[in-house]
């Protein structure tokens, strides 16, 4: 079967296969020589000054990064994504949607929606794109969304014999059966930073290789220096000439005493005669700055995903911007997730619904909420009072926290005036008025 007859059977082959994505996650991938960027990410080409290979597996398994991604892909996940639907008027009313159920609950039998997410946010930051297949029925409607790994998606541009037709993209499958293809309409992209109309660039390839190929030596490091007992290497001094019976002597002796259970020493001390002396050939860790090191490290790969040092377990600096951690928090949600939240909504909304009459967003207003008395200052403000005009109902704000509405809760507060607005003006203006002639 040719990859054309994959294409036109596109919709039975992939809810043939979607059952089985779990398997086809971690079963072999077959990769073509000419695809340059998969070529290279199988043989980690090219490598980085450290000699580290960083994958998308190896990049994981250093603690900061692992941290990085599971707090972004976990805070995105937590987001709800209500649909809205515009008025006449440009204003908007939360509606009603059969798509809510998939973005917010279920977007496929084996993926619940958290799950779903973090999936596809970890595919954008580690792969660079993230990708499902949305299966429609025959009226259209999108009844499923199944998230692919980025590794086994192609994304070829079709460019059209006449220039003036628009291109498109077409994405080839590989799943457990072989391969299938779908049009671009069927298909979320989600991308990640720098999208030049096929493929992102991924973080860990880009901002952060060369300081992830680092923690992983410094990783290697530490944990062979600890597994060796964490004891430096030693030259014996003598002030005289040892005979080769008293060298290889000396030798066992030591050996005994610095190779005792697991490694370690066994509790027996080394006497030193002769007036043999001890001197230390290498550094130690702290000489060698091993801690400072790894503690940069994670400085530095926090700045290539954006996540402040404080939310990884790294607390030196976490007055350095703004008023402390609230501040940073927000500056999180605003900085570092915006653009990606932003990103994401414009693929749902021109792929799902088609039509500016309804559309949704992610609600991130938990996030920014703050402490308690300045989201309690922040409501009193919001409603209104007798001195200021409200921008939110009470309904609104019960909404918020998830509280029932209450009766004639829906109307905006506005101040009180002593005089009515059809009050006359005043007959004779003051004496002091400079406008007076």
């Amino acid at each position: 079967m040719t990859i054309l007859d994959l294409f036109r059977a596109s919709a039975p082959m992939a809810e043939r296969i979607a059952p089985t994505i779990g398997n086809a996650i971690v079963q072999g991938e077959t990769v073509q020589s000419s695809d340059r960027i998969k070529m290279g990410e199988m043989f980690a080409w090219p490598g980085t000054p450290s000699g580290a290979a960083v994958t998308t597996e190896s990049a994981m398994r250093v603690s900061v990064v692992y941290a990085c991604v599971s707090r972004i892909a976990g805070a995105i996940a937590c987001m709800p994504l209500p649909i809205f639907e515009r008025t006449s008027d440009f204003d908007r009313k939360p509606v009603h949607h059969d798509y809510w159920w998939l973005l917010n609950e279920q977007p496929t039998a084996t993926f619940a929606a958290a799950s779903f997410w973090e999936f596809i946010v970890g595919q954008v930051l580690l792969r660079g794109d993230g990708i499902s297949y949305l299966v429609r029925n025959r009226a259209g409607v999108v009844t499923s969304v199944i998230p692919w790994p980025r590794s086994r998606v192609t994304i070829e541009l079709m460019v059209p014999d006449d220039p003036r037709q628009p291109q498109r993209l077409q994405y080839f499958f590989q799943g457990i059966e072989g391969y299938f293809g779908a049009d671009q309409d069927d298909v979320l992209h989600f991308p990640g930073f720098g999208f030049d109309g096929i493929r992102s660039m991924s973080v860990i390839q880009w901002g952060a290789r060369n300081g992830i190929g680092i923690a992983i030596r410094g990783d290697e490091f530490a944990g062979k220096f600890f597994a060796q007992g964490a004891q430096p290497q030693f030259a014996i001094k003598a002030p005289g000439t040892m005979t080769l019976k008293q060298q290889e002597e000396f030798r066992e002796a030591w050996v005994s005493k610095y190779t005792g259970m697991g490694g370690g020493p066994n509790g027996i001390p080394l006497m030193l005669t002769e007036g043999l002396d001890v001197k230390e050939l290498t550094m130690s860790a702290v000489d060698a700055q091993l801690l400072e090191s790894r503690r940069w490290q994670v400085v530095d790969i926090c700045r290539a995903f954006g996540v402040p040092p404080f939310m990884v377990g790294e607390m030196d600096k976490t007055s350095s911007w703004g008023s402390g951690v609230e501040q940073m928090s927000i500056g999180f949600v605003q900085y570092t997730l915006s653009p990606h939240l932003k990103r994401f909504e414009q693929e749902l909304n021109r792929k799902l619904f088609r039509t500016p009459t309804y559309f949704t967003e992610f609600n991130s207003k938990g996030l920014l909420r703050g402490d308690v008395a300045a989201q309690t200052n922040y409501y009193k403000a919001s409603v209104g009072g007798t001195q200021n005009a409200g921008w939110m109902t009470v309904n609104e704000i019960r909404r918020d926290q998830n509280l029932p509405p209450v009766k004639d809760g829906d109307e905006i507060i506005r101040p009180t005036r002593s005089e009515p607005d059809n009050a006359p003006p005043p007959e004779n203006p003051p004496a002091d008025d400079p406008n007076t002639n």
